[in-house]
């Protein structure tokens, strides 16, 4: 959905308290490297993302406004099979000097960025790769919290820009202003990337480093701040070292324009038209939107001001309201489906390559419901693999367990974001389907207390539900599903009467809850002070968003393998998928109904989930379909 606001702060006349400039602010954020229309996991056109598919809406808003700036939030590299294919089979370099660019790189080239702030997936597969990646830029790299050890190398991003623009007024004057842009990444880049940043770098906390720089910005005239905040919304008051701290910043004196990003989500909404009184955009994910702020400038005594602004943020797509079928709202554009296409067909050549079977079919639509047989999949896979490394070693003899979370199962991503990979031959894109991120493999020595507070964070995601409540939401909608963990080889139950006792940042909201219920190993109680081992990925490991027994203190053993690796190395050797034990259920409340919303293809797979009396409802103009559970 489209929402689009305007402020006026005041007169703009150009001829009352002074000229008055119109300057467009242009804005992506999380492309991760989605340069066309096209989902590489089903091999079929995706109308909803991609860089082309943005481009086209560049033009045009340029073409509205001639005096724009364009920006992209971070996240623009990688994060998608594309960027991973160009990471792990591009050559870059040829003596020392780049070989060709980077096709996203060149991308954003051909659209002439003004700037771009670095989001953490930019690290995802080196400092090496980005270095050599970003020296093909033709637009500056900033980023304001991020800080390296001396080396001998350049940096690898600006603390801040001053960009020096001449605009013309309303009646024709050409002026020159100083635009400072500030870039900041999430404190907890460093420990979701420990692997390359370990010992090399530090990142502080995002709203203490812009209230150190914007008077420093200020002294040396800066006439607007525009904050590139790959950070999600958040609270107004950010606790120190924030993951999600848009709306804190916006609170800082001095800062005029935000740039949200981070959480794949889009803002401004129907609610919330700014952040803090202040033009700020969040302009989704992959590609799906283009922000727009318009904004009203002002000179007095006092300098140029903003005197008023709108915001909004323009979709590439639409869904028809009656169907819930996605409509593409533009074509793409040519330039840019020409640098992606050599990149493309090299990636789809190798996609459909078999490197295993499957009995059943691996799907995801009721991963949040009950164990499913794709995360079973990855679970054995990991647990295996990790079996094999502690061979020999001190913790060989602990009971062995294995997280995983549903990456695929809708949610922000929409009713065709679920893992659906028919029963028959298991290709190389469907591994990238099952897991969809780079992560490597860790392992936690954890105690039985630690399992129950790691799944309380867990089913945190589902709403409290009243004994005999009808048609009551499940699902908390703002609770990502790749915070869904659920831990296999064991067996507990979820009590939805009692009350969440974690939010969706990980914060403890309610200490005494108690949801896990009968939790079990082996048939046998969990004690709290028995001892785990648990397989895991790396981001989660290292304390990713909350959860209880996680952070290095913990980890005794962080692999090179990707998870992705490790789990077609599964398949190749025989590894099959099979049905998913239901080891974990909801407590029974008799009469009692609840609602959610899943992909309309779950109803052709309701055989394969007997034991949940699921009923389907209406069809949603999201494109979502309504399906009702009795607990």
């Amino acid at each position: 959905m489209q929402y689009s606001f305007a402020n006026e702060r005041g007169a703009v006349s150009g001829t009352i308290g002074g000229p008055v400039i119109d300057l467009r602010i242009l804005a992506t954020s999380d492309l991760h490297a989605n340069l066309l229309a096209w989902d590489y996991h089903t091999s079929r056109p995706c109308p909803q993302r991609g860089l082309a598919r943005v481009a086209t809406l560049i033009h045009k808003a340029r073409f509205e406004r001639p005096q724009s700036l364009l920006f992209d939030n971070g996240d623009f590299l990688h994060g998608t099979v594309l960027g991973d294919f160009i990471a792990e089979t591009t050559p870059l370099l040829r003596s020392g000097r780049p070989l060709h660019a980077h096709p996203m790189i060149a991308a954003m080239n051909a659209l002439d960025y003004d700037a771009v702030a670095l989001g953490n997936h930019e690290f995802g597969h080196g400092l090496g790769f980005l270095r050599r990646s970003l020296a093909a830029t033709r637009f500056p790299i900033v980023c304001s919290n991020l800080y390296f050890k001396p080396t001998r190398g350049a940096p690898l991003a600006a603390p801040y820009l001053l960009l020096h623009r001449d605009l013309r007024d309303r009646h024709g004057k050409l002026h020159r202003l100083k635009i400072a842009i500030l870039g900041f990444i999430p404190p907890q880049t460093t420990v979701w990337e420990k692997r390359y940043l370990k010992s090399r770098a530090s990142v502080d906390d995002i709203t203490a480093s812009a209230r150190h720089l914007v008077p420093e910005l200020r002294a040396r005239g800066a006439d607007l701040i525009i904050a590139l905040s790959h950070s999600g919304i958040g609270e107004a008051e950010a606790e120190p070292g924030a993951e999600n701290a848009s709306s804190a910043l916006a609170e800082i004196d001095g800062i005029d324009v935000v740039i949200a990003g981070h959480t794949h989500l889009t803002f401004p909404t129907a609610s919330r038209p700014d952040l803090a009184g202040k033009p700020a955009v969040m302009p989704g994910f992959f590609g799906s939107h283009l922000g727009v702020i318009d904004l009203t400038l002002r000179h007095s005594s006092k300098g140029w001001r903003i005197a008023g602004f709108g915001a909004e943020i323009r979709p590439v797509s639409r869904r028809d309201p009656v169907t819930g079928q996605v409509e593409a709202l533009v074509s793409d554009d040519a330039a840019i489906v020409e640098i992606a296409r050599p990149a493309h067909e090299a990636l789809l050549a190798r996609t459909d390559i078999e490197i295993g079977h499957s009995p059943i079919a691996l799907n995801s639509h009721f991963a949040l419901l009950t164990q499913s047989p794709p995360l079973a999949l990855v679970a054995a896979a990991q647990a295996d693999h990790l079996r094999r490394v502690l061979v020999g070693t001190a913790l060989a003899n602990l009971p062995l367990l294995s997280a995983v979370a549903p990456f695929k199962a809708g949610g922000r991503g929409g009713p065709e974001n679920y893992t659906d990979i028919p029963a028959g031959p298991l290709l190389t894109r469907h591994v990238s389907d099952l897991y969809i991120h780079p992560n490597s493999l860790s392992c936690l020595r954890v105690s039985g207390q630690d399992l129950y507070d790691w799944l309380e964070r867990s089913v945190s995601l589902y709403h409290q539900i009243a004994p005999g409540a009808v048609d009551a939401a499940l699902i908390d909608e703002d609770f990502p599903s790749f915070n869904f963990d659920t831990i296999h080889g064991l067996s507990y139950q979820i009590d939805l009467t009692e009350p969440p006792r974690f939010n969706t940042f990980g914060r403890v909201i309610a200490p005494e809850a108690r949801r896990i219920r009968d939790l079990r190993y082996q048939g046998q109680a969990v004690r709290p002070e028995q001892i785990f081992a648990l397989a895991t990925n790396n981001y989660r490991a290292a304390g990713g968003i909350g959860f209880p027994g996680t952070g290095t203190a913990q980890v005794v053993y962080e692999g090179a393998e990707g998870n992705r690796e490790m789990l077609a190395a599964y398949l190749r050797s025989g590894g099959i998928p099979a049905p998913a034990p239901f080891d974990w259920r909801f407590v029974s409340m008799p009469g009692s109904t609840v609602t959610l919303d899943l992909s309309p293809n779950a109803e052709a797979h309701l055989a394969q989930v007997p034991h949940l009396r699921l009923e389907p409802l209406m069809q949603l103009a999201t494109g979502f379909r309504r399906f009702r559970l009795y607990l």
